[in-house]
């Protein structure tokens, strides 16, 4: 039997051996470690805890526990330590989201104590790029205002339902997220085309650190696909980004996806890491 060592909750005095380790891997990385740099690791900031392996000056693996569960730089002790972690809290996660291997034998561990899962998206391709974009930019892509708020929420809703099979309405009415979409667009991380009131294409910068953002959100109004809008709207997405925010963009995709796989591909984007995840 693997004999393991027991994890740990970190707190702001693990900050940086923690951002150290996250920034070993920016782009896997790059959603904990903005989470981690805006806020700190204290939970009720952090929105949940950050779990680690080894002793202060020794970590060798975190696992961001809130909202998601996610893997960092986890091998088979770390993978141990966390599920007997994750197991005895009991699941308050919505999905368990990361590198491939370190997701699938997390949840191996998991899936006898907390049930089956809604989804496995076992495959996601990471693309990420750090050039502009080898095709014209969409000009008409642009910051989304906060008056236009009520314009771009029923295009999140919609991407949000269509990507994940729920409705981000269910639960609380809807009310968290649509804060967060509020907050992507005061801070200036919200990049919409808007015609005649309508969302033609819409994404997000769902996370940024000094090294990487990711892309997320991306989505074509029904009545427009087809039509080269997503190819594009990323090159737009990538000029402003790499312009305002960090030297590398990234983001992760279903691989069935292959419509949007190669639309990214064609907006420069290269496939360089596969994620995983079980959602629930």
């Amino acid at each position: 039997m693997l004999r393991t060592s027991a994890s740990r909750v970190l707190d702001d005095h693990d900050r940086e051996e923690v951002l150290a380790l996250l920034d070993a891997d920016p782009v896997a990385n790059v959603f904990v470690a903005s989470r981690v740099r805006s806020v700190g690791l204290n939970p009720a900031r952090l929105g949940g805890q950050m779990w680690g392996l080894g002793p202060r000056g020794g970590l060798t693996s975190l696992c961001y526990a809130g909202a998601n569960l996610v893997p960092v730089n986890a091998g088979p002790e770390a993978i141990q330590a966390f599920a007997d972690r994750a197991r005895r809290q009991g699941r308050r996660c919505s999905s368990i989201v990361g590198p491939a291997d370190a997701v699938e034998k997390l949840w191996e561990r998991l899936e006898p104590y907390w049930g089956a899962a809604r989804a496995i998206r076992w495959a996601q391709p990471v693309m990420a790029t750090s050039a502009p974009s080898p095709v014209p930019p969409d000009p008409l892509v642009r910051q989304v205002r906060p008056d236009e708020f009520s314009t771009l929420l029923p295009a999140c809703v919609a991407m949000f339902t269509e990507e994940v099979g729920i409705s981000p309405d269910l639960g609380d009415g809807g009310a968290l997220y649509r804060s967060r979409v509020a907050e992507l667009i005061r801070i200036g991380r919200s990049f919409a085309r808007i015609e005649d009131g309508k969302v033609v294409f819409k994404a997000e910068v769902g996370a940024v650190t000094p090294q990487a953002c990711q892309i997320q959100g991306v989505w074509v109004h029904p009545d427009h696909r087809g039509q080269g809008h997503s190819v594009s709207g990323m090159a737009a997405i990538v000029d402003h980004t790499l312009r305002r925010f960090a030297p590398t963009v990234t983001l992760y995709v279903n691989d069935f996806n292959t419509a949007a796989r190669a639309a990214y591909r064609r907006a420069g984007f290269r496939e360089v890491d596969t994620f995983m995840s079980v959602l629930f």
